[in-house]
């Protein structure tokens, strides 16, 4: 008879899932052997936050829920960032960590605590794995992380039950969810107002993803003629050499100064997934609702208040595209589009402009060099920071899922564990991570990770040795110059050190060989680009 643990990782296995990261502890050894056992690699790394964006990275290539190991106590309690990541990116998360059995834990107290009520606000779900019932739980917990909104979803498992013998388990037979289509006489009204439009505008976000949507926005787009904004995740949903795509929208107020004018034009907003976490402030309330009409097509209903709809379909985001396409008169589809005054195609030309990378060095010259020397199927992520948001206006994406970041929460120290996970998952594909000086720091150990792992990526550094956008806001407030500036890190010698390559530039010609040799190579390269102090002033 199977036990629990090895019921728990058929499961995972059988839902597609192939890689777990985390580190070991006493109480989840079963666990790890089981999911080894089921054909599901373990890869051990130096900090549960790292295992858990690893786990992200791999689930954007294979499309499977990521699985976090953590054992009891303080592994728990370190993977919180990345489980509030989890949730706030819509990211299919197994979290397994083990427990002391109920029994002991009245009289034992030695790292103990209540890892559900930790969790509760940051998982859409945790279980306590039950004797008798193991294949129940796992069912339930794949399709909470999975439907709707995806997220992460916690799994206590008790360290006697691990080992014991279970019931056989039920066939794996997960659930087949037909797509849901917009009730005929709200879509009628949506179809009327998309007919009557004359500058709709249409603005996508992280749950397109989430829910497959991609194709479905960049045929609605094209054949409405819809001028596109994505959010910061959702870059590529729309291949960002169209002429209809407009870029990413997020952090940066100087992308806001050319985008917004265009939202407060628009007589049509169509909201595809769009979720204002992921957004600053400037898009709180970013529209009038007595000029413009507002259809949202969402994963479900939005309780957020921070901006106003005309009418919310809740449920698949592309069955509600096309539905509100197929209800348009054929007769009134615009065929050189609408828009008449030209301001999208003026927008996109100043922002062009406002993001020159025709620098001869700096952080948009980094940028621009790199995306370059990355081939088209290529993989980018990048860590928070001002680099982010600079690199996210000027980086052009082919295709979704090719820049991935954490848009959320903005967590730093995500973009190197992100390739690491992407790489692992799809080796033919070439990885750059972009990081700034201080977020490599907060994950150097990973680099021994990278080492032990094999994998060849390119690890692309900022460096001005300073918390650069937290300096600039606190220079911008008149307040004194604290706590954002540190010592120079010597990246070559670290990366050589941990068993990668590395090189140092300060200008393009050095920055173009040292990516395509790290592209080339059979390790990890580090490339420290030397961009010096308020290197990002006027750029955001």
């Amino acid at each position: 008879m199977p036990t629990a643990a090895q019921i728990l990782a058929e499961r995972l296995h059988q839902a597609g899932c192939r890689y777990a990261f985390g580190i070991p502890g006493g109480e989840v050894l079963a666990v790890m052997d089981a999911l080894a056992g089921a054909g599901i690699a373990f890869h051990l790394t130096k900090h549960e936050n790292p295992a858990g964006f690893m786990a992200e990275g791999s689930h954007h290539v294979t499309g499977a829920p990521g699985i976090l190991v953590a054992t009891v106590g303080p592994g728990v309690a370190n993977a919180v960032n990345v489980i509030a990541n989890a949730e706030q990116d819509r990211v299919p998360l197994i979290v397994l960590t083990g427990c002391v059995d109920p029994a002991e834990a009245v009289g034992y107290t030695h790292q103990v605590f209540d890892h559900t009520a930790l969790l509760e606000p940051v998982t859409k779900a945790s279980f306590t794995l039950p004797d008798g019932a193991v294949d129940g739980v796992i069912d339930k917990a794949l399709a909470i992380a999975t439907e709707g909104r995806p997220g992460p979803v916690h799994i206590d498992v008790p360290i006697s039950l691990a080992t014991k013998a279970q019931p056989a388990p039920r066939p794996f037979r997960p659930a087949r969810r037909g797509a849901m289509r917009p009730d005929d006489g709200d879509l009628a009204a949506a179809a009327a107002l998309l007919e009557a439009a004359e500058r709709p505008i249409l603005v996508a976000g992280l749950e397109v993803l989430a829910q497959g949507a991609e194709a479905a926005v960049a045929d609605f787009a094209r054949r409405f003629h819809v001028p596109v904004i994505t959010t910061y995740k959702a870059k590529g949903v729309l291949p960002e050499d169209e002429p209809l795509a407009l870029g990413g929208a997020g952090l940066s107020p100087l992308a806001d100064k050319h985008l917004l004018p265009l939202v407060e034009m628009s007589d049509l907003i169509l909201l595809a997934g769009y979720d204002p976490i992921e957004m600053r402030h400037g898009w709180c309330h970013p529209w009038d609702p007595a000029k413009a009409e507002i259809v949202e097509f969402t994963a479900a209903p939005h309780p957020h208040g921070v901006h106003e709809t005309s009418v919310s379909f809740a449920g698949d985001i592309g069955a509600g595209l096309a539905a509100l396409g197929a209800a348009v008169k054929p007769a009134v589809v615009k065929p050189d589009g609408a828009w008449s005054n030209g301001a999208p195609a003026a927008a996109k030309a100043a922002l062009d402009q406002a993001f020159r990378a025709e620098e001869d060095w700096g952080p948009a010259a980094v940028v621009d060099q790199v995306r370059k020397a990355l081939p088209a199927e290529g993989i980018a992520t990048v860590d928070s920071g001002a680099h982010r948001i600079l690199l996210s206006q000027i980086w052009r994406c082919p295709r979704p899922r090719s820049l991935l970041q954490s848009s959320g929460l903005c967590t730093m120290g995500c973009a190197l564990p992100l390739a690491m996970g992407a790489k692992l998952a799809a080796p033919e594909r070439p990885v750059v991570a972009f990081v700034g000086d201080a977020g490599l720091e907060m994950v150097l150990g990973e680099l021994a990770t990278l080492r032990d792992l094999r994998l060849p990526l390119v690890i692309v550094v900022f460096v001005d040795a300073s918390l650069a956008l937290i300096e600039l806001k606190q220079r911008n407030s008149g307040l004194t110059n604290l706590g954002v500036d540190f010592g120079a890190t010597d990246f070559v010698r670290v990366a050589e050190a941990l068993g990668g390559g590395g090189v140092e530039v300060d200008n393009r010609a050095d920055l173009e060989r040292a990516v395509k040799r790290g592209l080339a190579a059979e390790t990890f390269t580090v490339v420290a680009a030397v961009i010096g102090p308020k290197a990002y002033d006027g750029r955001l």
